[in-house]
């Protein structure tokens, strides 16, 4: 389950100080976690290693421009939402940055309430398609075997019945809610784990062993439980 509790996290990528810190301080009284970065190097640094449900960034920023910025994130197939800040106005770099992969775009000077009406709009669209469908599911069978998630035990392939923790029921679940769906990393971590700052991909990919054990014929080429190299994971049944 995703962890409603805790406070969304935005990222602030804006080298001049005292915007990036006025930025800041009224978005923390708005209750959002915040991070300030100065340039594009610190940004790509920061979204490797941390989940934001948010990303400010200036377009005009040193080392690596905003729009470079972007276009990375994207390419690492992550799908935060990106607001773009711009002293410039012009149609040509509006257009630029949603190409690129932004999902706003704002001209300074602006207006602070109307920056948080944007910030709010994308979280809460963001965290809507993030979190999984209630499907009232409580048992899922396939290829002979079947999976209880509220009994957290499975038949595996050999009809034998194993134990599974909260967190292997849990990421079942949510693979098979999303069936033929590549699932992301980012995904899974933020809703079965709840984590903000990231662990190693291998957590996953232990589980995802775990399973092919369970249910593959042939654990070296998986029929049902594939991961997708530097995206995320596919359950087909």
């Amino acid at each position: 389950m995703p962890n409603t509790e805790r406070s969304s996290s935005i990222l602030i990528a804006e080298d001049e100080e005292s915007l990036r810190e006025t930025l800041k301080l009224n978005l923390e009284l708005e209750g959002y976690e915040v991070t300030g970065v100065e340039n594009g190097p610190d940004v790509l640094k920061m979204v490797k290693n941390e989940y934001f449900d948010l990303i400010i960034l200036d377009i005009m920023l040193p080392e690596m421009d905003g729009i470079t910025v972007c276009e990375t994130i994207r390419m690492q197939h992550n799908d935060v939402p990106i607001l773009f800040l711009s002293a410039r106005n012009t149609g040509k770099d509006r257009v630029e940055g949603l190409k690129k992969g932004g999902d706003d775009y704002l001209t300074k000077p602006f207006n602070l309430e109307e920056l948080l009406l944007r910030i709010d709009k994308l979280i809460v669209k963001n965290k809507r398609i993030r979190e999984p469908q209630a499907s009232g599911m409580d048992t899922y069978e396939f290829d002979g075997c079947l999976i209880d998630f509220a009994g957290h035990e499975c038949r595996d392939k050999d009809g034998a019945m194993q134990e599974l923790s909260k967190k292997e029921a849990a990421l079942l679940k949510l693979l098979i809610e999303h069936e033929g769906e590549v699932v992301s990393r980012e995904q899974i971590l933020q809703i079965v784990w709840g984590y903000n700052v990231y662990p190693t991909t291998r957590t996953i990919d232990n589980f995802i062993l775990n399973f092919r054990k369970y249910f593959e014929q042939d654990s070296r080429n998986p029929r049902h439980f594939h991961s997708i190299r530097g995206i995320g994971y596919k359950f087909t049944k």
